[in-house]
């Protein structure tokens, strides 16, 4: 094997080592604890949804909270274990309507009905998550 077909290879073995080391790497808080995750997220979006328009920092927190949407969604959708639940049925349909309004109106102030809706979605998922449905 000559000198240059070894080095290919060994930079080819680390670039897939970095990359499946970053690729497990999870910036959003979620710790592949579906209980716990869920609580994370709900209480990451009702502060998205309880901060006042002109908040300084509402940029910050509709991005964080648009990542945990999707790392949670992509986590536990094809779970058996999670993906039943009513909990889980529950946040999904509560992260959708979030999502689809982030995609469709950007960063305008959510409409007070969305709000309590979410909320009240929200509010069932934590009960259902603590008792295990």
């Amino acid at each position: 094997m000559s000198l240059k077909n070894y080095w290919s290879r060994l930079l080819a073995l680390v670039l897939v080592a970095v990359i499946g080391l970053t690729g497990c790497n999870s910036s959003t808080g979620l710790t592949g604890n579906y209980s716990q995750d869920t609580l994370t997220v709900i209480e990451t979006l009702t502060t998205a949804l309880d901060l006042p328009s002109d908040a300084p920092d509402l940029a910050a927190i509709q991005t964080t909270a648009r990542e945990q949407i999707n790392d949670y969604i992509s986590r536990y959708r094809r779970e058996t274990k999670s993906g039943g639940l009513r909990s889980f049925t529950t946040m999904q349909t509560a992260l959708n309507s979030l999502a689809g309004y982030y995609t469709a109106y950007g960063s305008r102030p959510i409409p007070e009905k969305l709000k309590n809706r979410l909320k009240i979605e929200f509010k069932q998922a934590k009960v259902a998550v603590e008792r295990g449905v």
